[in-house]
């Protein structure tokens, strides 16, 4: 997909991760090569009869075989910040007046609060990179046209096995970046939709105009 290695040389972190610039959700990459990022739904095999795994395996194949080029599956795991979820939990608890469903979310506030003293509560997300590359400099409108018909192809083969795709916005993919290079910040401080589009419109975009 791209370097995820850090330099131990003290550059910036856009040349640390092999990125040039994002532009409609594409990552821009040295040497001509290009990457859109797909969020996939999850499923769950293991519920599946062992008619249903044996055709979903089939149809996985078969998706495999048509895309015709190297796909990236990415699987990122994150702790949920809880504290957000409890606070908002106690202004319930606050403002409700009715003592059955007031002793259910006390109840239920206990609950939670026993569970994550213990344990770490995680959300995984799925992800696939479709790439391209081309062997010279290539007009971007012609790099889009060619990703989206891989990602056609990438998207129908989800469907077929019961799972939907959705594509990364330029912003979105900013935020998956954050997430892995300041993981403990992007918990404590998660960027908010302004920050991000700053730092796609005076970083980014403006990069792009460097190819």
């Amino acid at each position: 997909m791209f370097a995820l290695q850090k330099s131990k040389s003290k550059s910036s972190n856009r040349q640390q991760i092999a990125i040039k610039s994002v532009r409609d959700g594409i990552l821009i990459l040295p040497g001509n090569q290009y990457r859109a990022v797909l969020e996939v739904s999850s499923l769950n095999f293991e519920l599946r009869s062992e008619e249903e795994q044996d055709a979903i395996i089939d149809t996985y194949e078969s998706f495999l075989n048509s895309v015709g080029s190297s796909l990236q599956i990415l699987i990122r795991t994150r702790e949920i910040d809880m504290d957000k979820y409890l606070d908002e939990l106690g202004e319930r608890l606050d403002g409700e007046a009715e003592p059955i469903y007031r002793a259910q979310l006390e109840n239920y506030d206990e609950f939670i609060r026993s569970l994550i003293t213990s344990n770490k509560i995680l959300t995984r997300h799925f992800y696939i990179v479709v790439p391209y590359s081309a062997s010279t400099k290539t007009d971007f409108d012609v790099v889009r046209e060619q990703l989206d018909l891989k990602l056609d192809i990438v998207n129908k083969g989800m469907m077929r096995i019961g799972m939907h795709t959705k594509e990364l916005s330029s912003l979105e993919v900013l935020d998956l970046f954050y997430s892995f290079y300041s993981p403990t910040q992007a918990k404590l401080q998660p960027l908010t939709d302004q920050a991000l589009q700053l730092i796609h419109t005076a970083i980014v975009e403006r990069g792009g105009h460097d190819e």
